[in-house]
């Protein structure tokens, strides 16, 4: 486990502050436990500084995972935001999206939001900017890319799509064994 490279730092920081926006400092400079950013065999992790210094003392091989997963380098070396950031994502998100309880189980599925399924939109949110998907009773499902603004949401006909999937907490059935990369018996 590695501090990230200035490069890698710049791509992890972009990706957040399309979804979080100025909040990006809350996260970086938290008040009551200092956290840090670590890479990982390619998977970038938010961990609690006292954490990181404790696993210092056990070795690359056998370290699986420490912290939060909240993404992943790919192959090309481009930064991917993982359904593990959602948590964080979700108690700093500057624009939000709430789904309709009929439209939940589409979007869990891995569909993009569309407009008959959305229940409510933060207002000012711009097209293509990050935003989180909520249920209406409060509960973070995921998070994507608006397709269109908040002002043009309101004039779309019921099939359009309003925000794109990125990921969404059903991966976590969908795609377990990618979740944790180690060693696969």
């Amino acid at each position: 486990m590695r501090p990230l490279e200035e490069s890698e730092i710049q791509q992890v920081f972009e990706k957040l502050f399309k979804f979080v926006g100025k909040n990006l400092k809350n996260i970086v400079d938290r008040a009551d436990q200092p956290h840090c950013f670590r890479l990982h065999k390619k998977r970038v992790y938010y961990v609690r500084e006292d954490m990181m210094k404790r696993a210092t003392s056990i070795a690359r091989e056998s370290l699986v995972s420490l912290g939060v997963c909240v993404g992943k380098f790919t192959h090309s070396d481009k930064f991917k935001l993982t359904i593990g950031a959602l948590e964080l994502l979700a108690a700093h998100a500057k624009h939000k999206m709430w789904v309709k309880p009929t439209s939940e189980m589409s979007f869990l599925y891995g569909n993009h939001l569309l407009k008959s399924g959305l229940g409510r939109i933060t207002e000012n949110t711009p097209a293509n900017q990050g935003v989180v998907v909520f249920s209406m009773s409060d509960i973070p499902l995921g998070f994507g890319v608006a397709a269109k603004s908040t002002q043009d949401c309101r004039k779309l006909d019921a099939s359009s799509i309003v925000a794109f999937h990125q990921a969404d907490v059903g991966e976590y059935l969908r795609a377990e064994d990618d979740m944790v990369q180690g060693k696969k018996e």
